[in-house]
């Protein structure tokens, strides 16, 4: 008796639970399977608890979480696989006292956890994340649980604020630290540096929840993991990763990245901001617009051209503390969209940093537009969050708006809405799943990136505006989400690359002929 979308779309903690007691018997009482959602086994491929309830079990009070790895098996296969599990056990002493409050991968393929098989054609399975889950004491490190913490963080501090701080036009600050400690920030970051290490479909089951509460939310992590984070990890020296990345992480550190000018958006490899040597400094003066976190930022990703205006091969990028002298930033005022984000105006005036903190990997366009990729995957798992928020919302009012005697919800034009949106936001999704395996694998393209950009943001965008006509009058006012996610998204279709960019990037994929440079 629930909604479609119970059923199609990932929602983690409104699960349909499948179990099966372990074929062992009472050597291993206790013991079962779960599937966290109808949606993930029809994916063929789901994340898999292992409980043990017991003093006397193998794994007293612990939880082990594998992603199983079924190919295009398919629904009608998915409960023969359920019969091919493959349980772990500790070997030897208790992950407990050997790795305190959790366990990676590492340790199963060092020996210290292996695999009992049950059945010789098993599939491959993954170990994404083991953790130890005491009862008591536990962190929040080792509770985290992807999607499902993260939805329900969203339901419980954002939603209740969201509407009134976008009103008001500023970003909730308050949630910073909370997000940390979730470990949204470079969560497919390396653990060495204090971040999650979760692969890139969870990461982007994280996107989605986070914009499902408001794109200034998603945007916020996105430019502190993605678009800060992402380059001193790929670009920077190791010294320079253990400075910054631990910092970030726990949001000790706000971070934002300057690309974009006034006169150079979607072509910044005209970017005037320079760099130029002086003894044992860099010297950095010109101007970035439209930068998300500008204002709140203790640390700036710039980008600016070391040789002359015509070198685009001379970007290079930069660490620059925004404290430092000549440094100011000022927020955009006059917006109607993206309320809820702090969106400002960098200006650089012979500021001097040390010659240390340039990127020393960072070569050319190239660099800054690989930090692009890597935020415009997190935006196309986000687009989806707004448009189920969006969905959501019209299902459960159309459920309760009576007009001539009966709910809306029984009428052929709002039900045709309705089958719409679902049809499209399940779409979206599998196109942001299969992405993301072929970014886990590395077998992505930038273009597929702009593809999913492209496709999930427009399709988000036309979402928000028929929930907002289905509402009706009640659709303009900021106790609902669909006007406040209509106008963000107008943001976000044209941030990280237009619309219209986009379109032109995968025509020169189809043709092999460039509509930039002619």
């Amino acid at each position: 008796k629930r909604h479609p979308a119970d059923f199609l779309l990932w929602k983690p903690d409104e699960a349909h639970i499948m179990k099966w007691e372990s074929p062992w018997g009472a050597g291993y009482p206790g013991w079962h399977l779960e599937c966290s959602s109808m949606a993930m086994s029809l994916l063929g491929r789901d994340t898999i608890d292992i409980h043990t309830g017991g003093e006397d079990n193998i794994f007293p009070h612990h939880e082990c979480e594998i992603a199983q790895s079924c190919g295009a098996t398919g629904a009608s296969h998915f409960a023969r696989y359920w019969m091919h599990a493959r349980y772990l056990q500790v070997e030897g002493e208790k992950m407990s006292k050997s790795k305190g409050n959790f366990f990676t991968a590492r340790d199963v393929f060092s020996g210290k956890v292996t695999g009992r098989p049950v059945h010789p054609s098993v599939l491959r399975f993954e170990l994404i994340r083991a953790h130890y889950r005491a009862h008591t004491n536990f962190t929040t490190k080792g509770l985290m649980d992807g999607a499902t913490t993260v939805r329900r963080w969203v339901d419980d501090a954002v939603m209740p604020i969201i509407g009134e701080r976008y009103v008001k036009g500023s970003f909730p600050m308050e949630l910073v630290p909370q997000m940390a400690e979730l470990g949204v920030y470079g969560a497919n970051l390396p653990a060495k540096y204090d971040c999650a290490e979760l692969n890139n479909v969870a990461y982007g089951l994280i996107m989605q929840e986070l914009e499902r509460g408001d794109s200034g939310i998603r945007s916020f992590a996105s430019v502190q993991g993605a678009l800060v984070m992402y380059p001193i990890h790929e670009f920077g020296s190791e010294e320079q990763r253990k400075k910054w990345l631990p910092r970030l992480a726990s949001g000790e550190l706000i971070g934002c990245f300057g690309l974009t000018e006034p006169d150079y958006g979607s072509n910044p490899g005209g970017l005037i901001t320079v760099a130029r040597e002086d003894g044992d400094e860099w010297v950095l003066n010109g101007a970035k617009m439209w930068i998300t976190n500008g204002s709140a930022a203790h640390v700036a990703i710039v980008w600016a051209k070391t040789g002359g205006l015509d070198d685009v091969k001379s970007i290079r990028g930069f660490i620059v503390p925004t404290d430092v002298k000549g440094f100011s930033a000022k927020e955009q005022k006059g917006k109607l969209s993206l309320l809820a984000s702090d969106t400002s105006e960098l200006v650089l005036e012979d500021v001097r940093i040390p010659k240390d903190y340039i990127l020393p990997n960072s070569k050319g366009l190239r660099s800054p537009l690989m930090c692009l990729t890597q935020a415009r995957y997190g935006i196309a798992w986000g687009a989806i969050g707004s448009a189920m928020a969006c969905f959501d919302e019209a299902v459960s009012y159309a459920k309760e708006r009576v007009q001539f005697d009966r709910p809306i919800a029984g009428f052929q034009i709002q039900q045709a809405r309705l089958a719409e949106m679902l049809t499209e936001i399940t779409k979206a999704q599998f196109l942001c799943l299969q992405l993301g395996r072929l970014k886990d694998r590395g077998d992505y393209t930038p273009q597929q990136v702009s593809l999913a950009k492209r496709n999930n943001v427009n399709m988000a965008t036309e979402c928000a505006r028929e929930a907002r006509r289905l509402l009706g009058a009640s659709g303009i006012l900021a106790e609902y989400q669909a006007m406040r996610h209509m106008a963000n998204l107008e943001s976000v279709y044209t941030y990280e690359g237009t619309h219209d960019v986009h379109t032109l990037v995968l025509g020169e994929q189809i043709t092999g002929l460039s509509a930039f440079w002619g």
